[in-house]
This record gives C-alpha cells, structure tokens and sequence, in this order.
C-alpha cells in the first residue's frame, strides 16, 4: 500500500473536472496506481436529497442522525440537514443541484434508512468521552451511536455497548484505548478532533444584572476586589450560579477575573479559589466559553462568558462573593441552572464516512502528551479536522504541536453537511484575478483582511452572511479563505469566486493548506506543506497567504517567518507576498526576497481602529509612502463596519486590495520615485 507521504511526494494533481474530489473507492484506487490524491475525501455526487430541519431536537437526537448521515452518505449523499436557527445551510442546498424532499419528521428517516445499518454502537451517558470512541466505532462498523433508549425506540440492533466499559475521571484510559484497538482500523485519511459534548443554554431562565463596567477599559486600570451581594439568590433556599461577560462584545477586553472567594451568613467561607487551579473546579460550573490567562485569570470576550455554581449550606440567608475583577465586565446572578450538557452532534457525518479516529484532548499535560503520541503515528501532512479544547491557549497548545509533528490543522468542528458539499461538482478557477493599477504616491497605503478563512465552518456559515451584505464591495478588501474547500467544499468556494466584485480579493487564510506554524514544522517535512500549499493555491488561484507562526518566548508576540519558511514557500508556491500575524504592524521584512508585513489589530469598532492607525502613524514624516496590513475582526465586523471605516480615514490614507498592496511595496523598496 503507498504511503500518503509517498502520494504527496509523486505530485501532480489527478483531480477530476471542476475540483471534485475522489470518491473512497476512486481514491484506493489512486492510491494502488502511485496516483496523488485529494488531501480530503467525498462521497460522490449527491443527485436526491432527503432534507430535514433537525435544530429542535436535542444532541441526542442530532448525534443520531448526524452518525446516519455519516453511514449513508458514504455510499452516495442522500441526507442533509439544517442545522440551527439560521438558515444558512438552507442557503447552500440549492447549489447542490440535487433534487430535494422534504420531511417534516426528521427522525423517521431512521427507520427509512435503517437497512443501511448494522444497528447501533451505545455510547455510556455517564462516560461523555464515550460519545466520540461510538463515533469512531460508528464509523468503522457502519453503525450509528446512540442511547440504549434510543435503540429501543428505533429498533436499532446492538452492534456494540459502550456503558461501563469507561471510567469517565479517566480520560487517557478511554483514548488510549482508542489509540491501540481503533487506530489500526482507522483510514489514514484524517484525524478528527471533536468536543464529545456540547452546553446549552435552558430556557426561559432569568439572570439579575450585578455589575457592570460602563467605560471601555483595556488596561485593567481598573482591577480590584469587588463584593457582590447575592443574598437576594441565597434566600430561595438553593444553589446560586454566578455570570461574567463581556460588557463591550465588540473589542476583546472582557471580564478577568483574578480570585473569587463566598461566605455564607457571615464569615463562613463555602468557596475559595484562583482560576485555573484544583480548587475551582468544584465551582465552575460552565467555562467551556473562557480561558485561562497568563496572569492566573479566567477571562471571556466577545460572546462568551463563564459560569460559576455555588451550594449553599441549609438556612442560608445571605450571601457575599467577593471577585477580583477587571476590564470590561458584566456580572449576573441566576437560581436557575442555565444549562444542560449533552452530545456533539456536528461534523460527525463527515468522521464517520471517513472512518477518521476521534478525539478530543486538551493539548497539555498528559493529555498533551497522549495527543503527541497520536500525532507521531500519522505521516506528514496528515489534516486534523476539528478543533482542540481550552479555547484559546488550546488553540495555540494544539496547532503547536500538530506542527512539531507536521500535521496541520482543520478547523472544522462546525462544518455541517460535509459528505454532502465535499461531493457537489463547481467549476473553480484557477486563474489570478487582475491586479487594479494603482499610482505610488507618498500616502498611507491600508490593505484591510477578514481573517478566520481558514476555519472552513467559517468559510460556510458566519462567511456567508456577512458576504451577502449589500455593502460589500463599496471597499477593497481581502477575504481569507481556505484553499482546502476545492476537495471538501468546491460549491462553495465557486460561489465566492463568481460573486466577488472588483473589489474582493480572496487569499489564503492561515497558513496556506491548513492552519499551521510553519517555523515548528520539523526539517525535511516543511516543503512537503508548501508543496500541498502550492497545489491548493494553483487550484484555486491565489497568491497571498495571509499566516501565523509560534508564539515568542514571553507569549506576548510571534516569531518572525525566517530564512528556512520562507524559501519553502518560495519554491513550492505561487505566493507574491506574506501577511504575518502579528498585531502592533511593526514588522516588515524580505526574506528569501518575498515581501513579509506584520499586520496590524486595533480592537474596537471604526472610530477606535481610525484612532488607533492615526496614532500608529504618527511618526511619519511623509517623504515616502507607507504600508499597513490592517487586520478585520471577522465575528464582530461587516462590510458595513469597513464602510465606516473608509470614511472616517480620508487623507493621507488608501485603501487598496492586498495584491496592488504588495505590488507598490516592492516598486517603493526598489527605488521607484512617488
């Protein structure tokens, strides 16, 4: 059997017309042959779909028809659903050309599609890690994962019980067991990493506002212990859950918390804890929206928020929680539980026609190691499809060490309907868009870039909407994508190329093929990245990348792209220039003699990222021109937003699409006069 190493190093690019992917039966073959192959799978053309609405039903339900989904559509797509409240995956149906029916009841097509089946793989409800070892079983014994109720009521036959096989305080023991029986049987394909459940929020549940930070603080020049009187909450007689947010959801600085300690009618201390630690975790009842800082803080933005559960002693009539606590928070109080927790449903129809192992390990301490075992058994440029856990430290905990491996990462844990989009046949071009004739003058130069493309969830949900606003276009921007939609999603990425206007420029998100830190990846595996990067970019025609590498040594900034990345890219891409995650804009170097800028990252809406630039430019003395890479926040930003900001900026400033950006960068660093 050939490697996919070995396929990766044949070259070539054996793809059907229009960037539709090999089927499982077409890819052994390929593979037989020495023939490369799609770095992502599909399960052929969908021609018929049975469509359902399926964002009632709870994860239990979901998990079901999300695993049957995954065992017929191997075979040939024929189911699709929606998803959540939006109609984005509505949206998309139509460009799948197949013939729709819709059923009302999305759980009968269980018994519909049953004979597809061997029965059910029972996941253990008190062991919630067991929900992605029944995927991965689902996966290889064409089953679907269920409850034992469940398979009662949809007359599934058991294939396999889970229930009491797991020790749920025992993490490693239920991936290790994965790792040494499952693995073997798994195709070497891709390795998902997917939460195995997932919190919602209860109904009808009604929070008392605490506190709130009225001003726009990011400095914590406001840091202090604060008090807050929840005797109101404790005189009900039961427990107390206690809310931190972010009071500005639009900028990054919401609350931190540094400590929390309660008592009780008096001095009686019921909880004392830092974040982070052993001792909060009796407490925290909900932190799966937060994360852990560098200054032992709990912290949340944007949407987020994290939830801590207070049992109080019996008779208890008053209740004093003093926080230390910063920036811009919004403290509430509930006797409500706010929550529930129950199974993952999304992407797992994608796992399981796969037969993709699952995982979900936080990317540090033994886990950490456990996950580094993992990767060392998948070759280089292995895709992990998914996402890491701990939010953002496990962002970067986790890509850091796919890269030391040389796999890269797929953020994908949202993407609904991939057995279906990975097989819908587009045309995608591969041609670059001409480049807009642009005069050097002695001005500010902004290029504007919505990141997060690589995230192909993004790329099919948040992405859509704020690309069919009618305000788009009025500016020139440029959208991060991930070249990867050719083999998992080319319907979409079309639909990108052939709605663009003049102005839109789609580049590659980060860092080319997936997300990666190319400074870690070892040596001898780097090229065959770019290499995979190369063959994506001239698919899709781009030649921007828009990329991160590793965090510096004091975690508060990255590492530069040296002389060793850069040259990979340069031989093995058709990239014309680097935009380097970077945050203050003060980065601006060759090597290997392709351009690389640092961007720049105000917070805020358009008057706090007009102020910021204002300032950031105050040391220039206008004898030449100047470059800004500016960074679009884009969960909390729209074309409207980088509307406003145009106008707000007028002179010295212009705002130019990345491919004209870097054109007048090199014309000015090789001497051409304004």
């Amino acid at each position: 059997m050939v490697s996919r190493r070995t396929l990766l190093q044949a070259g070539g690019a054996a793809l059907t017309a229009g960037g539709l992917g090999m089927t499982l039966p077409e890819r052994a073959r390929a593979a037989e042959a020495g023939t490369a192959v799609p770095l992502l799978p599909s399960f052929g053309r969908p021609h018929r779909l049975d469509v359902a609405d399926i964002s009632a039903l709870d994860g239990d339900d979901q998990l079901l028809l999300t695993t049957l989904q995954g065992v017929v559509n191997r075979r040939r797509p024929r189911l699709y659903f929606n998803f959540d409240g939006s109609d984005v995956d509505f949206r998309w149906l139509p460009g799948t050309g197949a013939s729709v029916t819709r059923h009302d009841s999305a759980l009968n097509l269980v018994a519909r599609y049953r004979n597809e089946t061997r029965g059910a793989i029972l996941h253990d409800p008190e062991v919630p890690d067991s929900v992605n070892v029944a995927t991965t079983l689902a996966g290889l014994e064409n089953a679907v994962a269920a409850t034992a109720a469940q398979a009662r009521e949809h007359r599934l036959k058991t294939v396999f019980d889970l229930r009491g096989r797991f020790d749920a305080d025992d993490v490693l023991a239920t991936y290790r067991w994965q790792l040494e029986h499952l693995l073997p049987r798994c195709a070497p394909t891709l390795l998902a990493g997917l939460p195995p459940t997932r919190t919602v929020r209860a109904d009808n549940v009604r929070w008392r506002e605490i506190a709130r930070e009225t001003e726009r603080i990011r400095d914590s020049s406001n840091r202090r212990v604060r008090t807050f009187d929840l005797s109101a909450e404790a005189a009900g007689g039961g427990g107390v859950y206690l809310r931190f947010q972010d009071a500005f959801g639009d900028d990054g600085w919401g609350a931190s918390v540094g400590s929390v300690r309660a008592k009780a009618d008096g001095d009686e201390v019921i909880a004392s804890f830092a974040p982070g630690t052993a001792a909060e975790v009796p407490y925290l009842f909900d932190g799966s929206n937060s994360s852990i800082g560098g200054d032992a803080n709990r912290f949340c933005d944007g949407d987020g928020y994290f939830i801590y559960h207070f049992t109080l002693p019996a008779g208890t009539q008053r209740l004093l929680v003093e926080v230390e606590l910063w920036n811009q928070y919004l403290v509430s109080a509930t006797t409500t539980a706010p929550t529930r927790v129950e199974p993952f449903p999304y992407f797992r129809d994608y796992a399981v026609a796969s037969r993709a192992m699952v995982v979900w390990l936080p990317p540090s301490g033994e886990e950490g190691a456990l996950l580094d075992e993992i990767f060392s058994r998948l070759a280089h440029t292995t895709p992990y499809v998914g996402w890491f856990s701990d939010d953002v430290a496990g962002e970067w905990g986790g890509v850091e060490r796919a890269s030391r491996h040389g796999i890269e990462v797929v953020p994908a844990d949202y993407y609904m309907n991939g057995t279906v989009h990975a097989g819908v046949p587009a045309r995608i071009s591969g041609k670059v868009p001409p480049r807009p004739s642009v005069a050097l003058r002695n001005r500010v130069y902004l290029t504007l870039t919505v990141g997060e493309g690589d995230n192909i969830q993004y790329c099919q949900r948040r992405m859509r909407g704020i690309w069919d606003d009618p305000k788009r276009g009025s500016v020139p921007v440029n959208w991060t994508v991930s070249p990867l939609l050719a083999d998992i999603g080319p319907a979409l990425l079309a639909y990108y190329q052939q709605t663009a206007t003049a102005n839109d420029l789609l580049i590659a998100g980060p860092s080319g093929a997936g997300y990666t830190y190319p400074g870690s990846w070892p040596e001898g595996a780097l090229d065959a990245y770019t290499a995979l990067t190369g063959r994506f970019l001239r698919r899709t025609g781009m030649d921007l990348v828009y990329a991160y590498n590793p965090r510096n040594a004091t975690g508060d900034g990255w590492i530069p792209f040296d002389e060793r990345v850069v040259r990979s890219y340069r031989e093995n891409t058709p990239v014309r220039g680097i935009i380097q995650s970077w945050e203050t804009g003060d980065l601006r170097i060759r090597p290997a003699g392709t351009p690389v800028i640092g961007n720049f990252f105000p917070q805020g809406k358009a008057p706090e990222y007009r102020d910021a630039l204002l300032r950031h430019i105050e040391g220039w003395d206008r004898t030449a021109p100047l470059f800004i890479a500016g960074a679009v926040n884009a969960w909390s930003w729209t074309p409207g937003d980088i509307a406003e900001l145009r106008d707000l900026l007028g002179e010295p400033f212009e705002v130019v699409r990345g491919d004209t950006f870097f054109d007048l960068m090199t014309r000015a660093e090789q001497g051409a006069r304004p």
